[in-house]
């Protein structure tokens, strides 16, 4: 995810492919590298009506603005209006994991090693596990941008290769080395079209190919196991209720011997189908290709109000699904709903999911642009505190599934 207008999402349409049903089912080709508990023998067990429901074991949220939002002011509140820290809320609340995306050499200085080292720090301190989501590149990286970092440009294949290896393990083996080990990783983020392009893309007429990128993602999956043995490895595209884009692409790297641990999506209601058709999507890769799945972002407003003078992302009536309106308790409803979907996927294999940038609230100069300080937040609609930095409801029913 990146901050973008509706009209610059839906270009990821232009990705989609024929619904792939003649397709002979693929099996996960890797014997699977990693030592963490799986998703179907998470604590809790099954739940009413002999349903495969359990536990949700990851209920994260994305908090990669915190430390520039509090850097420019922010602070955090719990329902009642007590200012406290926001690792601590999100703890009480029952999140278990935070997603933290890694830039390379980022314009603001922030999303990098200096500044999600002593973020990890907290995180360890108040119970919540690490997630490291590698954009590769200098900025936002998502199904219509994939741009290489400035420093690796001029790098052909073997030395993208090499960077990508490189700065994967710097960073993780750093969070290792400090005592706060990374839990889950992402090779990439919403890397429908691939990474590094043009040399890592997938598609179109300037694309370097299939090849690449599944060199690319190897470099980056051998990295993180390397440097952190026990870490559970994501491939993360944004197709949730895409199921012929979904088969694509995962048919193409699953062939291509890529071996990862968990398939992650994003899942929006507004770009990527209704629950109906996620819940189908799901449950059918997790059948396919026997790994568990995750949602890797969601997120729904709480209102359609705008905090500042930049135009939200949700702005409008026509955008919201019908029956979650933009309230609070719309907003919670919204997250329900996406539990129980992951609940419900067959044989125990939905890990769960993740809020997307819960924490980025409203303040000046913590903008969507890093090369811009004067622009402003389209996401303070949807974030799981109100205009008045208080907690809303959404953040205890995402952190208090119980199923």
């Amino acid at each position: 995810m990146r901050r973008r207008s509706v009209l610059t999402a839906a270009g990821a349409a232009a990705l989609a492919v024929p619904v792939l049903g003649a397709t002979p089912a693929v099996a996960s080709t890797g014997t699977g590298t990693s030592t963490g508990t799986s998703a179907g023998t998470s604590a809790g067990g099954s739940s009413g009506g002999g349903s495969d429901r359990h536990r949700l074991e990851v209920r994260g949220m994305d908090i990669s603005s915190l430390p520039k939002d509090e850097a420019h002011g922010a602070v955090y509140r719990r329902a009642d209006g007590r200012r406290d820290d926001p690792i601590r809320i999100l703890a009480d609340a029952g999140v278990t994991h935070a997603r933290l995306k890694v830039w390379v050499n980022p314009a603001d200085g922030y999303n990098n090693k200096r500044h999600i080292l002593p973020l990890a720090k907290r995180l360890r301190r108040a119970g919540i596990g690490i997630w490291v989501d590698f954009h590769y590149s200098d900025t936002w990286a998502d199904p219509s941008h994939q741009t290489k970092p400035a420093a690796w440009a001029d790098l052909d294949v073997a030395g993208l290769t090499r960077a990508v290896y490189d700065h994967t393990a710097d960073v993780l083996g750093a969070l290792r080395r400090q005592g706060t080990p990374a839990d889950l990783v992402q090779i990439g983020n919403e890397i429908n079209g691939g990474l590094l392009w043009p040399t890592g893309k997938n598609w179109g007429d300037d694309a370097g190919g299939w090849g690449n990128l599944t060199t690319f993602l190897k470099a980056g999956l051998n990295a993180a196991h390397d440097t952190t043995p026990r870490i559970r490895t994501l491939l993360h595209i944004a197709s949730g209720g895409d199921n012929g884009t979904s088969r694509w692409w995962y048919d193409n790297v699953v062939a291509d011997g890529v071996d990862f641990d968990v398939i992650a999506q994003s899942y929006y209601p507004f770009w990527h189908g209704t629950p109906d058709a996620a819940a189908a999507n799901l449950a059918d890769l997790a059948t396919r290709y026997d790994k568990p799945v995750l949602i890797a972002e969601t997120a729904y407003p709480f209102t359609l109000q705008s905090e500042d003078a930049t135009n939200d992302i949700m702005y409008d009536p026509s955008q919201l699904t019908p029956g979650y309106p933009a309230t609070p308790a719309g907003q919670a409803a919204w997250l329900r709903t996406v539990a129980d979907l992951m609940a419900n996927v067959p044989g125990g294999k939905g890990l769960g999911y993740c809020y997307w940038e819960g924490v980025w609230t409203y303040r000046p100069g913590d903008g969507w642009d890093p090369t811009d300080p004067t622009s402003g937040n389209a996401w303070e609609n949807l974030a799981l505190f109100d205009f008045r930095d208080r907690a809303l409801p959404g953040l205890k029913t995402l952190g208090g599934y119980r199923g």
